[in-house]
């Protein structure tokens, strides 16, 4: 708002497969990888194939699009950067994803269905597997 305040909301889709995550359809396709959780475009690096998970993008973000098969941010919408990126490289893109760089991990694996609108969990990070 005008008065700096940022305005959130949870989106909740009964159509949704239990555990995922909603959020806003920007660039269509479907895509399953490794996340890699980024929030600093200047000091991490994305490996070809990785899926970017952000909490937004702008101009200094570009060069990592060039390795993402996937994006998920926590806020955006149709015309904000990483959506249009995402449309130009052709990778599919969800975003509005609530808490998307805590509740996805670095190295967990997720499938981005960017012509839906969510996220989905397929497996544990490797610091969350239950060893015995």
């Amino acid at each position: 708002t005008n008065d700096g305040e940022i305005i959130t909301a949870a989106i909740d889709r009964a159509d949704l497969p239990d555990g995922a995550l909603a959020g806003n359809p920007v660039s269509a396709g479907v895509v399953e990888g490794v996340a890699h959780v980024v929030t600093d475009p200047h000091t991490q690096v994305l490996s070809p194939g990785e899926i970017l998970v952000a909490p937004f993008t702008d101009p200094g973000w570009t060069p990592l699009f060039i390795n993402a098969a996937g994006l998920v941010m926590e806020v955006g919408g149709m015309m904000t950067h990483g959506s249009v990126v995402a449309r130009e490289y052709g990778i599919p893109a969800v975003v509005g994803v609530l808490d998307a760089t805590h509740r996805i991990k670095t190295g967990q694996r997720i499938r981005v269905h960017g012509d839906q609108g969510y996220v989905e969990i397929l497996e544990a990070a490797k610091d969350e597997e239950v060893t015995g």
